[in-house]
């Protein structure tokens, strides 16, 4: 059997009480830490807390020809990831491989920031559309590209008067911030020539779960020049606000008033 165990938000503590359960139970135990990171723990910290070895696995290990799979044939493998184990669609992907080898599977849910955020923010959760992932610029012969992605998506989103989480990306030890994501917008809109995100508001949230979690609102420009501290970050543009989620940014984000467009 291969269980997938939500670790949580922020640390080592974050387990529940059924996946801890699950995992004390395991055969072997493994973990991914490329989606999502557990930014108050580490690798050590969660063995010297559980009690237990954890195999770290690559992107390749998971997403590639993962031969420890064929463990969960006859052992009981638990699979440990950030947050919760089926918000990304590399696990899923996962289960589906392992179903197709004949593995049972099993999912401990945890909490996760696509949950946190709404109540972090005051923003009511039904009125989010599709998220995306700002990823780091890269270089391609001599030119820097910079996807236009996520700005679609946004755009998409707030033609349905919908909220937008943006995920902010993670390549080894460097993770992108909400300044760093909130400037790559700015500048996706200035290579679309369109004015769309012109007095518009950001919220950035840094380090959900922990002690010293930082939840920021203001016109998206501001966003970029605001320091909030260590990873993990994540972005949310709103679209119009509700009159309680208006009152909420301001009592929760410290958002300025007037940067506020509700609707009653």
């Amino acid at each position: 059997m291969l269980v997938f165990i939500g670790l949580g938000l922020y640390d080592e503590k974050d387990i529940s009480v059924k996946g801890l359960e699950q995992l004390l139970a395991a055969d072997e135990i493994y973990a991914e830490f490329y989606t999502s990171r557990l930014m108050g723990s580490s690798h050590e910290k969660l063995e010297s807390f559980f009690g237990r070895q954890i195999r770290l696995l690559s992107r390749e290990d998971v997403e590639g020809d993962p031969i420890w799979l064929e463990e969960a044939r006859e052992k009981v493998v638990a699979f440990l990831v950030g947050g919760d184990p089926m918000v990304s669609t590399t696990h899923l992907d996962l289960r589906l491989r392992a179903l197709d080898m004949g593995i049972e599977t099993k999912v401990i849910h945890s909490s996760s920031i696509v949950t946190a955020a709404s109540g972090l923010t005051g923003l009511q959760n039904y009125r989010f559309g599709r998220s995306a992932t700002i990823p780091f610029p890269y270089v391609s012969r001599g030119r820097r590209i910079v996807s236009q992605t996520p700005y679609t998506v946004l755009k998409e989103n707030l033609q349905r008067n919908l909220h937008t989480m943006l995920f902010l990306d993670i390549q080894n030890e460097r993770f992108m911030t909400v300044n760093e994501g909130a400037s790559l917008l700015m500048e996706m809109q200035d290579e679309s020539g369109e004015k769309l995100l012109l007095g518009r508001l950001g919220i950035g949230i840094a380090r959900a779960g922990s002690e010293d979690s930082v939840v920021k609102a203001d016109l998206l420009s501001r966003l970029a020049l605001y320091d909030f501290g260590g990873p993990l970050h994540i972005l949310i543009v709103p679209a119009s606000l509700h009159f309680m989620e208006a009152k909420a940014l301001v009592a929760l984000a410290g958002a300025p008033p007037e940067t506020l467009k509700g609707d009653e």
